[in-house]
């Protein structure tokens, strides 16, 4: 590939800088430590150098950093001490996410795909490839982006397919990672996004972790609640997973269980609160209704139940046959049920993708909301069931600006014709732009474009931008694979915007290179409804440019072309920005993007639909002078006022006087909560004679995600260079393996070779093995099955049945 790179050299006083004031100790708490940090002055760690806050650019956890930025580049980071998510505290991959910018391979030029060479091509004409695929063929046209988009690109390409296109063909990758947990929080609440905040881990007196890692994926939010043992505070730890970790060395009860059992746990939970009558009857009687699936064509509305029908459905789940489906001991289920029946503890569940990649997501999330509300643990500080994200943005940009197939900002969805008005209104479109049909979610669109046109395939172009969906796809042999044929699927193009070459640019017919994090301004969403704003502090490298400029100036071009969907009811450029004379100022022209703050204009004009569900955001300028904001936020004289709880009184303006509890948003009309009755089902694929063992996939500390940026660091590279197997040793005396060894993994789907790493970090139990996704030259995911949830279509990665034996050669 001819790409143009730029090698950045990390001088000796950089390298002398961040080892002395971060490595220590992050790689000490890493291993499980507990030592305090220090906390650095970053003003004066260096006065030549110019310091400014961001946001993290890796997990959705939202820490705050200092950006420390010399002779055009970033010198140093630190952690934000001024940032209440973070206290100055980073984890070992924010202490380095400076050096995320610098690989030597950084993409610097437009590349046109020509046979099997790239030719290096100048902006306009990429603009122009671009065009030319959408105009021919708008409706077979598919944006795909991520959790990773800032708010003003996402925004900017929900507007650009939903209001111009007329094309849902928009998802995101959080599609893969957070759908689930949409749908729970829609199906429970009539609403997304959690009640409670991280404050609810400073005041918990237990702290559920159900199936997630946090000492590995959320280490500055797990160190806030080990912070508390070092301070004398009593707070009990249980982890519920199908593997030990790292996390499980903190807790005091660890329940181990099989693929599914966390609905089969559910429900026993709630089995035992109702037969020994610790569930809060009051609580319950005055804001909660009973839901169970309907018997035909299940909705997220379900049927509504009867609190005796809800007691009947649970009946068989003792805490015998609970022990039974889930592998977890009767004694521990009682424990649990004990707990939650406990009026003067406060309990916070945590959940990531444990519970959201799961063939029955959408189930087991509202079931562990509904163990909460059926105990009354909800709606104070230290009581709340919450889900974390992975991405920085994966809640403001895809579940707030509702980047989906099948929705618009602000909550609104396409099949409501009164949300397309709304939504058409506050866009100046004419009435009817909005296509009524919900788009293709992730797995259906990267299907229909990897099956041939005259097969149904009626997807042709894709553009990808944030994301590597050749690396991070489930079921890669179906879902990407096959765009290695190409002259099978000849009619088919891939568009990808990027930073470094990646598993998908590697299949690519147009690659864009792409700036990234403060090479550009920026707004992220954070996992507790935190909106975070940044200014960009350094040019990118060669003719590297925002995202977000790169589907304006597409937008522009079909407008030039006469596009009719390119143009609002007034006939105005659909992003039109007008200086204070009234002029258009021309934001498709790379050289005039930064002339006006175009994140200002697209957050303020996004911010007309936060109002529409309760998701209030505050002018962007508010954003600019704090550390973040929890939505909803009101004005209160000429204060702007975050809220940390939502539908308690004592925290939420919405809720009304004299309500105590109050869903607004309830799918009943009536301010309740959904108790949902879900039956345990097995999980889509199992072990059997042929697959003995059940694969689960997942990331590790030093690597995030698809390791496209972290393992261009090169002491993230050293300290975790390569994906391995990880196994029982009966298993791997079983197959004659040791540490080391090249194991081969096999399922219905695909194969691989690995090594074998026996008592590594973590340890699976019999019949279970593990291998993480990071490392794009074992691509874990030609393994996984692409069965997915019903109602979220997220898929499950972790429970895929294989075969191992050693390898040959």
């Amino acid at each position: 590939m001819k790409t143009s790179t730029q090698s950045t050299t990390v001088d000796t006083q950089r390298r002398l800088f961040i080892k002395q004031s971060a490595m220590a100790a992050a790689t000490a708490i890493a291993h499980g430590t507990t030592m305090s940090l220090p906390i650095l002055n970053a003003a004066d760690a260096h006065s030549a150098v110019n310091w400014n806050k961001a946001p993290c650019r890796f997990c959705g956890t939202g820490c705050h950093v200092q950006v420390g930025v010399q002779d055009g580049k970033v010198f140093a980071v630190a952690g934000d001490k001024n940032a209440e998510v973070n206290k100055g505290l980073l984890c070992v991959k924010g202490y380095h996410v400076g050096s995320a910018l610098y690989g030597k391979d950084r993409l610097t030029k437009p590349l046109l795909r020509r046979g099997d060479r790239y030719q290096e091509i100048s902006w306009n004409t990429a603009i122009n490839v671009i065009a030319d695929r959408i105009e021919s063929a708008p409706e077979r046209f598919a944006f795909y982006g991520s959790g990773q988009w800032t708010i003003p690109e996402g925004y900017a390409a929900q507007k650009f397919m939903k209001g111009g296109l007329s094309n849902n063909h928009l998802d995101p990758n959080a599609r893969l990672c957070m759908a689930s947990a949409v749908t729970g929080f829609l199906a429970t609440y009539g609403v997304d996004e959690p009640a409670g905040c991280y404050d609810d881990l400073d005041a918990c007196d237990v702290l559920i972790m159900w199936g997630n890692n946090p000492a590995e994926m959320h280490p500055v939010l797990f160190s806030r609640v080990i912070d508390r043992r070092s301070r004398g505070e009593k707070i009990t730890l249980i982890d519920i997973g199908t593997r030990r970790t790292r996390t499980t060395q903190e807790c005091q009860h660890y329940l181990e269980m099989v693929g599914h059992g966390d609905m089969a746990i559910a429900n026993g939970i709630a089995h035992l609160l109702i037969k020994n009558k610790t569930y809060d009857q009051k609580f319950v009687d005055s804001f909660c209704n009973f839901k169970s699936p309907e018997d035909e064509n299940p909705t997220l509305h379900g049927k509504p139940i009867t609190f005796e029908e809800y007691k009947k459905l649970l009946e068989p789940y003792t805490p015998e046959k609970v022990e039974e489906l889930s592998g977890v001991p009767a004694d521990q289920i009682r424990m649990l049920a004990d707990l939650f029946g406990n009026s003067k503890l406060k309990i916070t569940s945590l959940w990531c993708m444990g519970m959201n990649q799961h063939t029955r997501g959408t189930a087991i999330n509202s079931m562990v909301h509904g163990v909460h509300l059926l105990s009354g643990h909800f709606g104070k500080p230290g009581d709340a069931p919450t889900s974390l994200t992975g991405q920085p943005s994966a809640c403001g940009t895809v579940r707030e600006v509702g980047t989906l197939c099948h929705t618009l900002p602000g909550g609104r969805l396409i099949e409501n014709a009164e949300h397309r008005a709304q939504s058409e209104e506050l866009w100046n479109l004419p009435e009817g732009r909005i296509n009524p049909v919900p788009g293709a979610h992730t797995v259906a669109m990267w299907d229909k474009f990897c099956t041939p046109s005259d097969e149904g395939g009626d997807i042709d172009t894709i553009w990808v931008q944030v994301t590597n969906p050749g690396q991070t796809l489930p079921h890669l042999n179906k879902l990407f694979n096959p765009l290695e044929d190409r002259k099978r699927l000849k009619d088919k193009f891939l568009i990808v915007s990027d930073v470094y070459p990646t598993a998908t640019t590697r299949l690519a017919d147009l690659i864009l290179p792409s700036a990234m994090w403060v090479e550009k301004n920026g707004v992220f969403g954070n996992s507790e409804r935190r909106t975070q704003q940044w200014f960009k502090m350094i040019d990118p490298p060669g003719d590297a440019r925002d995202d977000c400029w790169q589907t304006i100036a597409v937008a522009h071009r079909l407008h030039e072309r006469r596009v009719e969907g390119m143009k609002d009811r007034d006939g105005e450029f659909l992003f039109n920005v007008k200086d204070d004379s009234g002029e258009s100022i021309p934001i498709w022209e790379w050289e005039h993007y930064y002339d006006v703050n175009v994140d200002e204009h697209l957050f303020n004009e996004y911010r007309e639909f936060s109002f529409m569900k309760h998701k209030n955001l505050a002018p962007y300028s508010e954003y600019v002078k704090a550390r973040g904001l929890r939505w909803p936020v009101v004005q209160q004289g000429d204060q702007w006022q975050e809220t940390k709880f939502r539908f308690s009184e004592e925290f939420d303006p919405f809720v009304e006087e004299g309500k105590g509890i109050q869903f607004y948003h309830s799918s009943t009309h009536d301010d309740r909560a959904q108790i949902w009755f879900h039956p345990w089902v097995p999980p889509a694929e199992v072990p059997n004679e042929e697959y003995p063992f059940m694969l689960t996939t997942g990331r590790v500390l030093e690597h995030w995600h698809s390791g496209s940026m972290t393992r261009r660091i090169p002491e993230l590279s050293r300290a975790m260079p390569g994906a391995y197997l990880e196994i029982h040793p009966d298993d791997a005396e079983g197959l004659h393996l040791n540490n080391g060894d090249i194991a081969l993994v096999e399922s219905r789907r695909g194969s691989l070779n690995i090594p074998v790493w026996i008592n590594g970090r973590a340890a699976c139990p019999p019949g279970t093995v593990f291998i993480p996704f990071f490392d794009e030259t074992i691509l874990v995911n030609d393994l996984t099955l692409d069965a997915f949830d019903p109602f979220s279509k997220q898929p499950d990665y972790k429970k895929s049945a294989v075969k191992i034996s050693r390898a040959q050669g």
